[in-house]
């Protein structure tokens, strides 16, 4: 299987979290992870980090932040250039979908939990 460098932004230490549990299952299936969150933290081996760095080589960002929180960070996931944006529920954006189309990034609506674990990710 291949590393797909991951970026997780709305990141949380809380385990009740899916933020929190999607860490986990990527750092699992071996995938590298970048963890932004509202506070810093530390979930297993990954860092949950406030600012936003320029970031090499992000294969997918998993959003789990909600409409209204994920404005600040448009920008900057497009500047990230990555293959896709995953959409999880609750973090629909139909205007922001719309915008990764135009810049060549594939937006997906789906649970990055039940991607990994039906081999979908």
């Amino acid at each position: 299987m291949k590393n797909k460098k991951t970026l997780v932004l709305g990141a949380s230490e809380n385990p009740t979290r899916y933020s929190n549990m999607a860490i986990k299952k990527l750092r699992e299936y071996g995938h590298d992870v970048v963890a932004i969150g509202r506070r810093t933290g530390i979930v297993l081996d990954v860092e949950i980090i406030k600012h936003t760095p320029y970031i090499s080589n992000i294969d997918t960002i998993t959003v789990y932040m909600n409409e209204r929180n994920q404005a600040e960070y448009e920008e900057y996931m497009l500047s990230l250039n990555p293959k896709r944006i995953i959409f999880n529920p609750g973090a629909e954006n139909e205007q922001f979908f719309e915008k990764a189309v135009t810049h060549a990034i594939q937006p997906v609506e789906a649970c990055t939990l039940v991607m990994l674990s039906t081999g979908q990710y």
